[in-house]
């Protein structure tokens, strides 16, 4: 077997082969493992290229850290509990209950929510139950953005800067006037309205880079696998017998099988046309950035693990020097969804407008020297969710047997998440093995 790209959907679709008794052979084309979670270090300390947690619901990224052995380097609130804050100093907290279950778990917080007034407070609920009702699968949900959606459910445009898009932003990339209404239903309902526990967050305590590729790596060839690095492919090409994956220099090498996950602007010209359906417009799924500014002070000015911050521009905010490795200071990592207005600005300006909002956000930051500040950008971070993009997002099989796709943009029922990356990979060694071993049972589903 063969995986081309190594990225989350590629390390989790080789370890699945891997473990399933198949030899197989992980090919990417850059350094290193990890996708678009990686790591750098710089003024002597570890950083991350963009700011990634997960939630308690994110059942099959969790079983991957254990598979990888790295879930004891991860912290997951026992409790759901975000404080929101503003330049005003008035902070509100996102936190459930503990006691009372899916929706009403959140129906405390909501009404104490300090940023809306209280005609805007009582029509959060109805609301929220009135999306538990949405179907992210049906038809007509991909048709309609959520903030549509909100606005024919009485929600103010204040209402959804500061409250729904504290989590469409950072989970859709999309803020509610241009994400698909499935899309933001799938978020709310798994993570939020379903069960109580599952939008407690989880954060790394180590750099991703070895979380996840240095992690990945030692578990694949500990299981027999083998990687290779720095190796572009050209073509995957299927055959009468096997699959030939073609690299950049014209050699190729014939297997039994092949997930290839790469990004959906990378994965047409790989196939023959019509492997994959819609194929030829795959590049209409789009890209959405997302934008991370990261500052180190001399000195601790939260006590905050994470943050959200309303009427400003910054977004969220996390406490990144434990991965950093900081003897003494404190970094924190400002994390911008749906950054397209700041991907043309000069990383200077960028960075001292951020430090300028954080010392109006938190008084301790104003009188803090910034000891560096580094910023990074993915510019094609994700897709973009937007009405109608279902239709072109494919599933794991293709319409040759041996032949299987997986990355964050397939069919995966999530928006463009570690945990939809992981789901993907799992899913297409999964439907890769029966193909090729026809006397397996196809394993059960993951449910979405």
């Amino acid at each position: 077997m063969a995986v081309v790209g190594g990225g989350l959907a590629g390390l989790a679709a080789a370890l699945e082969c891997a473990d399933a008794g198949a030899g197989v052979t992980l090919i990417e084309s850059r350094p290193r493992l990890g996708g678009a979670t990686w790591s750098f270090r710089r003024h002597g300390a570890w950083f991350d290229n963009g700011q990634h947690v997960f939630l308690r619901c994110c059942t099959e990224y969790r079983r991957f850290l254990d598979r990888l052995g790295v879930s004891s380097h991860v912290h997951l609130q026992s409790r759901l509990d975000v404080p929101v804050i503003s330049p005003s100093g008035r902070t509100a907290r996102l936190r459930r209950s503990q006691r009372l279950p899916a929706p009403l778990h959140l129906g405390v917080t909501l009404a104490r929510y300090r940023h809306l007034s209280l005609p805007d407070r009582a029509r959060l609920l109805p609301a929220a139950l009135a999306l538990r009702a949405v179907d992210p699968d049906g038809p007509a949900s991909d048709t309609v953005t959520f903030g549509q959606w909100l606005a024919a459910r009485g929600q103010s445009p204040a209402a959804v800067e500061r409250l729904w898009d504290l989590i469409t932003l950072p989970t859709v990339n999309l803020p509610a006037a241009e994400a698909s209404l499935a899309m933001a239903a799938k978020v709310f309902r798994t993570g939020l309205l379903e069960e109580p526990g599952a939008a407690d967050i989880g954060w790394s305590r180590l750099p991703l880079g070895r979380l996840h590729g240095g992690a990945g790596r030692r578990a694949l060839e500990a299981a027999g696998g083998r990687v290779r690095l720095g190796t572009a492919v050209a073509a995957v090409e299927p055959g009468p017998s096997g699959v030939r994956v073609v690299t950049a220099d014209g050699n190729g090498d014939e297997y039994d099988g092949v997930v290839v996950a790469v990004p959906h602007d990378r994965v047409g010209p790989l196939l023959p046309p019509g492997t994959v359906p819609a194929q030829a417009r795959l590049t209409e799924l789009g890209t959405s950035p997302i934008v991370n500014v990261h500052i180190v002070y001399d000195r601790r000015v939260t006590d905050h693990a994470l943050l959200a911050a309303v009427d400003s521009p910054v977004q969220w905010v996390f406490d990144h020097t434990e991965p950093a490795g900081l003897g003494q200071g404190q970094a924190l990592t400002v994390s911008l969804s749906a950054a397209d207005a700041h991907l043309g600005r000069p990383a200077a300006a960028l960075a001292a407008g951020i430090v300028g909002e954080l010392a109006r956000l938190l008084p301790a930051a104003a009188s803090a020297r910034v000891e560096h500040t580094v910023v990074t950008r993915e510019r094609a971070a994700t897709f973009r969710a937007v009405p109608g993009t279902a239709a072109l997002r494919p599933p794991a099989v293709t319409a040759h047997p041996r032949v299987c796709v997986a990355g964050a943009w397939t069919d995966t029922g999530w928006p463009a998440t570690m945990e939809g990356a992981v789901r993907s990979g799992s899913a297409a060694a999964r439907r890769l093995l029966v193909s090729v071993r026809p006397q397996s049972r196809l394993p059960e589903e993951v449910p979405s």
